[in-house]
């Protein structure tokens, strides 16, 4: 009877491992996906969310990567840490990491990141690794029949700027969740960045999403800054036009993409250029130009952009100053009824107020709104945006919180050859007699686009650079809006919309080594200026004190961290040397210690403010702002109870 019963037990016990191996199986080795959209070749592919097998379009298969000598997997961000599931798409059994991977089926495989694993695939043995991205998100677009011939996505679109495409794909989040809205089009854009390699692209989507948390729309520019090894110019001077105030700057997020299951690198999703409800100029109507009867209204809203590089395909004038003015809308097409009424409405604002700006005493102000004016000014002085004047400076035409028609300088765009990124012409450098242009130091706009003789120009941001109106207002703009925010993305105490520069460097870090261990280059060639040393600047706003240091920062411009603190401190130092500029001129809005600006003095206690920051409590904006009284971007003191009505409101 005991043995009988030894047995028993030993037989329940051997049932409840295998039960246990059963389920641990079933964890591991799952029948086939439905579908998988972009299945376009043998091999390993990865999903971009562990437990959802079943969504087709986050697929990516493994590359091979030159650095590791092996193969790898490029995974998103929202992808599990550890874990991540594997479909082999072959007839012959894999093994990755010691888990056995049937024919088209998938496993749960665990891994580490950057540690490279053995794997055996379609007999022979490999070596796979696994990176993990750090982004705000991950968008995938699949199409492997583009062109209708079996072309696959990329190839078609690279064939030709103005080929277009449908798709399917997936946004998947940093938490994971995936949005699966269709692609209605996707097709290239950019002028010089659109030969470059790594493609850059617009993106139409058939409903509104986000991406990454922002507000959601339909159209996005996808920017490759392939030229940009920081990866993040455009986006430091996007969200700090934003933080300052600007109309229309574009919002945009660190994305990893995807095209037919394959890594393309680390990308920056913006908000496109484009009017109409839930777009970036969501005020702006394109068909507002037309009276109900077909005629074209006497006044309407049009968005112009100062391009040189318009030719035939665009919808543009010539001004009376000798710039090509692109309509972005209305955009009509040639033989279109109104096509040259709308062109002629636009010259005849657009000719009065260069005309305006050119005159250094005129006043501005019932042509444009000049606090945009004067902000556009100091993006591109900040950023000495080789650009400047030239290309992608954008003007709204429309009315006024008052109702008067009037331009807006805006919204802002194209700045990856600005903040220390680009030699410049050197042709035209010496033309102008700027010897400092790679340096943070030295005025720039007034001098971009003058003339190698007379030194007359026809580059509105240089005129915009003299004209007194603007020159006057520059101090408070910058000292008010530019320095809190500046001082607050160096002393890591991120504003709403302007980030420190440690958070952007650990939203960008992780996409960035994907990126560059891909194999898309660091370093792009001789348009790019040295960026292995800088002689770093900083300004003391108690004492006016500007100082440049002697001894040279060193930079390793081989790794991401080089290239990408380079920048950083570039704009850092920019930013010093404007404020010694502009501090003799400033004269403060604001009494000292008037924290809600009534122009009563109404600071007494810094207990609570001091008590806030060292619990580590988190101010909202206003209140961050009211708390510094001084205006010089340091949190120092304020009135509790303006404090409390701040936050409760």
């Amino acid at each position: 009877m005991k043995l009988k019963k030894i047995i028993s037990v030993f037989l329940t016990a051997v049932m409840l491992l295998s039960a246990s191996a059963v389920a641990a199986f079933a964890e591991t080795a799952q029948e086939a996906p439905v579908a998988i959209t972009n299945l376009s070749a043998q091999g390993l592919y990865a999903h971009g969310v562990l437990g959802n097998s079943d969504e087709a379009e986050a697929w990516q298969i493994w590359q091979w990567n030159n650095s590791k000598e092996g193969f790898c997997f490029y995974l998103p961000s929202g992808a599990d840490s550890s874990r991540v599931e594997i479909y082999n798409n072959s007839d012959k059994q894999a093994t990755v990491n010691g888990t056995v991977i049937a024919p088209y089926t998938s496993s749960v495989v665990a891994y580490t990141t950057d540690k490279a694993v053995d794997a055996v695939f379609m007999y022979g043995a490999k070596k796979v690794s696994f990176m993990r991205s750090t982004a705000e998100a991950a968008v995938y677009i699949n199409n492997l029949n583009a062109d209708g011939n079996g072309k696959g996505l990329w190839e078609y679109l690279s064939e030709d700027k103005s080929n277009s495409a449908s798709a399917t794909g997936a946004i998947v989040d940093k938490n994971g969740a995936v949005d699966n809205t269709t692609v209605k089009k996707i097709k290239g854009r950019g002028n010089t960045t659109w030969y470059m390699a790594k493609k850059p692209f617009n993106i139409t989507y058939n409903d509104r999403v986000s991406i990454g948390g922002m507000e959601k729309g339909k159209k996005y520019s996808f920017l490759a800054n392939c030229q940009d090894a920081s990866l993040s110019r455009n986006r430091f001077l996007y969200d700090l036009s934003d933080s300052v105030g600007m109309p229309y700057a574009s919002d945009s997020r660190y994305v990893d993409f995807y095209v037919d299951g394959k890594y393309c690198g680390s990308y920056q999703a913006a908000q496109k250029i484009d009017t109409g409800k839930g777009s970036l100029l969501a005020d702006i109507d394109d068909t507002g130009y037309l009276n109900s009867d077909g005629t074209v209204a006497e006044d309407f809203q049009f968005v112009c952009e100062v391009d040189a590089s318009a030719g035939d395909e665009d919808y543009y004038f010539d001004s009376a100053s000798g710039n090509k003015i692109t309509l972005k809308t209305p955009e009509l097409d040639k033989g279109d009824p109104n096509y040259d009424e709308v062109l002629s409405y636009a010259k005849s604002k657009f000719d009065p107020l260069f005309n305006r700006i050119k005159q250094r005493n005129a006043q501005l102000d019932d042509l444009i709104d000049v606090d945009s004016l004067t902000k556009i000014f100091l993006i591109n002085e900040l950023g000495k945006n080789w650009d400047s004047g030239v290309s992608s400076l954008y003007f709204t035409y429309k009315q006024d919180k008052d109702g008067n028609w009037k331009f807006f300088a805006s919204p802002v765009w194209d700045y990856d050859n600005s903040l220390g990124n680009a030699t410049g012409v050197a042709s035209e450098l010496n033309a102008i007699n700027v010897t400092d242009y790679e340096e943070p130091t030295g005025w720039w706009c007034r001098f971009k686009g003058n003339s190698r003789s007379s030194r007359a120009t026809n580059n509105i941001m240089n005129y915009t650079s003299k004209n007194t109106t603007v020159l006057n207002n520059a101090p408070r703009i910058w000292f008010e809006y530019f320095v809190p925010a500046i001082n607050a993305f160096e002393n890591n105490t991120s504003m709403t919309s302007f980030y420190s520069r440690e958070k952007y460097y650990s939203l960008v870090s992780g996409s960035a080594e994907m990126n560059y261990a891909f194999g898309w280059p660091l370093n792009t060639g001789g348009w790019i200026c040295d960026h292995s040393s800088l002689n770093l600047c900083s300004y003391d706003y108690s004492t006016k004190t500007f100082t440049q240091d002697t001894v040279a920062t060193k930079y390793d411009t081989n790794t991401f961290k080089g290239e990408f603190d380079y920048a950083a401190d570039w704009l850092v130092s920019r930013a010093a040397w404007l404020s010694s500029q502009f501090a003799d001129s400033y004269k403060p809005t604001f009494t000292l210690g008037d924290a809600n600006l009534d122009g009563v003095v109404d600071v007494t206690d810094a207990t609570y403010i001091q008590k806030a920051i060292a619990g580590g409590s988190e101010l909202s904006e206003s209140a961050r702002l009211a708390s510094d009284v001084n205006k010089d971007g340091i949190i120092d003191i304020i009135d509790v109870t303006r404090l409390q009505e701040i936050l409760a409101s």
